[in-house]
C-alpha cells in the first residue's frame, strides 16, 4: 500500500531539491503536483482539497520560501499534515475490572471480520488476556464452522449455538459463558451482507445496545477504496463507532482508504491487518504511516517485529556467536526463517530509513531465500559447521537434493565468509544498525556475489523430464 503515492511525492520533492530557492507560484505549483497524486491514491476529493489548502497554507505560513532547504521544510509539513489527517489514534484497549471487556466487530461480508476476530484474539494471547470469541454470525453458510477453525489454531475457545436464530441472545449468553470460564475478553464477531441494509444494520444495533460493548469495531477491506469510506460513514451513524480495522493493509491498494477514512467518519483507524497469518495485526500509528509514505521508513515498527521473534536468552546466544566468529549456516538458516516470519524483504528494507533510495531497482526475490534454506538443509551437519569441506563431490550432492546446479551450491559456500564476518561486525551494534549494514552488504555483493541460487525449487526439478534431468547431472 502506499507505493505509488509514496513514488509520487518523492519525486515532486527531488524536483523541489534541485532549486535552491522557490517561490509562492512553486509552492502552488507543489501543491497542484500533491493533490492529483492524492486523488489518483483514491484519496477522497473533499480531503485531497483540504489537505493541499492547509499544507499551503502552512508552508507560506512558515516561510518556507525563505528557508535555505525548503524542500526539506516542505517535507516536514506534509509529514506533520499526514499524520493529523489520520489521527490522533490511541490504539490501546479499555480493559474493565472485572470483566469482561467486550469487543464488537462490525462489518460486511468479504472484509476479513471473522478472521480479525482470530487475529485480535491472538494479539491479546500475546497480552496474557483470555479470550472468547461468540459466534454471532447466524446469516453466513459455514461462519460458525470458520470461527471455530480459526479458535482452534489460535488456541481460543469459541462459543457457539447452531440451532439458535437469535444473535442477541447467542451474544448474551456467550457473555454469560465468559464470566462463568474466568474469560476476560469477549470478542463478537457478528453478521454482515454483501452490502448495507437496514436488517443487519438492526441486528448489530441491537447487540450493540445489549451487550454494551467497551470498543465496537468496524472492520473494513482497504481494496474497496472509497466504497470503505461510505460503509463506515453509515455504520458510524448507526453505531458510534469507537475505531476502524483496516484489512488487507500489506496490498497493493492505492490506499486512499486509510487516508480519508477519518477525516469523513471522525473515527480512527485502530489496528491493520498486515497478511494471511493469525499474528499479522498491527496497531495503527500515523506518524509511523506519514514516514513510510514519505520514504523515512518505519524503525520502531521493524524493531517490534524483530522482538516479537526473539526473546532475550536467544538475542544473547546469537550476540555470543556473532561476536566470537562461530556463526555457522545453521545460525544463518534460523535467522533466514525468523526474516520471513517478520514479512516480505522488500517491506522490511521499506521500514529502514534511508535503505529504499539505497537499494534502488534492485531485484528481491523471495524464492532466493526459500531456495537457499533447500541448499543449506541439503548439507550435513558438519558441512553446515564448516563449509570449507564442501569440495566438488559435496557440492553435487548438495545440489541434487536442493533442487539446484552445484555452482550455486559454490557461490553460497564461498560468500558464507564475508558473511560471517559481517555477523561478527555486527555484534554489539543496535538493531536498525546492524539491519542497514545487512541490507548494504546485500546490495554490494548482488552484482555477482551474493548467494543467488538460480536453479530451479526442488518442485520445479521433479517436473523435469528424465532426459533433462540426465542432461543436468552430466553437466
Amino acid at each position: 500500500m502506499f507505493d505509488a503515492l509514496s513514488e509520487r511525492l518523492n519525486s515532486v520533492f527531488r524536483g523541489l531539491r534541485g532549486r535552491g530557492k522557490i517561490t509562492e507560484e512553486n509552492v502552488s505549483e507543489v501543491m497542484r503536483e500533491i493533490r492529483t497524486a492524492l486523488l489518483e491514491a483514491d484519496v477522497n476529493l473533499e480531503v485531497a482539497r483540504a489537505f493541499c489548502d492547509e499544507v499551503q497554507q502552512k508552508a507560506i505560513g512558515a516561510e518556507v520560501i525563505k528557508t535555505l532547504r525548503p524542500a526539506d521544510m516542505m517535507v516536514k509539513i506534509v509529514h506533520d499534515e499526514l499524520v493529523r489527517l489520520m489521527g490522533p489514534v490511541d490504539p490501546k484497549i479499555p480493559f474493565i475490572s472485572p470483566g469482561p471487556t467486550i469487543l464488537l466487530m462490525a462489518g460486511l461480508q468479504g472484509s476479513g471480520k471473522t478472521t480479525t476476530c482470530g487475529k485480535m484474539a491472538k494479539l491479546l494471547l500475546a497480552r496474557a488476556k483470555r479470550p472468547l470469541m461468540v459466534a454471532a454470525d447466524l446469516k453466513r453458510p459455514a461462519a460458525i464452522d470458520q470461527l471455530e477453525v480459526i479458535g482452534q489454531q489460535v488456541g481460543t475457545p469459541v462459543y457457539t449455538e447452531r440451532d439458535q436464530q437469535n444473535a442477541v441472545k447467542v451474544c448474551r449468553n456467550g457473555i454469560a459463558q465468559a464470566r462463568k470460564t474466568d474469560r476476560d475478553v469477549v470478542i463478537l464477531d457478528t453478521a454482515g451482507r454483501l452490502a448495507v441494509d437496514e436488517e443487519m444494520m438492526d441486528e448489530v444495533a441491537r447487540i450493540a445496545t445489549t451487550t454494551n460493548p467497551q470498543q465496537i469495531y468496524l472492520v473494513l477491506d482497504a481494496m474497496t477504496g472509497q466504497d470503505a469510506v461510505n460503509t463506515a460513514r453509515v455504520f458510524n451513524q448507526r453505531l458510534e463507532l469507537d475505531g476502524i480495522i483496516l484489512t488487507k493493509f500489506d496490498s497493493d491498494t492505492r490506499g486512499g482508504a486509510a487516508l480519508s477514512v477519518k477525516h469523513v467518519t471522525g473515527k480512527p483507524i485502530k489496528f491493520v491487518g498486515i497478511g494471511e497469518k493469525m499474528e499479522a495485526i498491527e496497531e495503527f500509528y500515523p506518524d509511523r504511516i506519514a514516514g513510510r509514505i514519505l520514504g523515512m521508513g518505519d524503525i520502531l515498527t521493524l524493531v517490534e517485529q524483530a522482538q516479537r521473534q526473539y526473546d532475550q536468552e536467544e538475542a544473547a546466544k546469537l550476540e555470543a556467536k556473532m561476536a566470537s566468529g562461530k556463526f555457522a549456516l545453521d545460525d544463518f538458516l534460523v535467522q533466514l526463517r525468523k526474516m520471513r516470519q517478520m514479512g516480505s524483504m522488500k517491506d522490511l528494507i521499506k521500514k529502514i530509513p534511508g535503505m529504499g533510495d539505497m537499494m534502488g531497482d534492485m531485484d528481491l526475490d523471495e524464492g532466493e531465500i526459500v531456495r537457499m534454506e533447500a541448499a543449506i538443509q541439503s548439507m550435513t551437519p558438519k558441512e553446515k559447521a564448516n563449509p570449507k569441506i564442501v569440495d566438488a563431490s559435496r557440492r553435487r550432492r548438495i545440489a541434487r537434493g536442493a533442487g539446484c546446479d552445484p555452482s550455486d551450491v559454490s557461490q553460497l559456500v564461498k560468500q558464507f565468509e564475508p558473511m560471517r564476518n559481517m555477523m561478527k561486525a555486527m555484534s554489539g551494534q543496535s538493531l536498525p544498525q546492524r539491519l542497514k549494514m545487512g541490507m548494504q552488504f546485500s546490495k554490494a555483493m548482488a552484482g555477482g556475489g551474493l548467494p543467488r541460487l538460480k536453479g530451479s525449487s526442488t518442485a520445479s526439478r521433479r517436473s523435469l523430464s528424465k532426459k533433462d534431468r540426465r542432461k543436468r547431472r552430466k553437466r
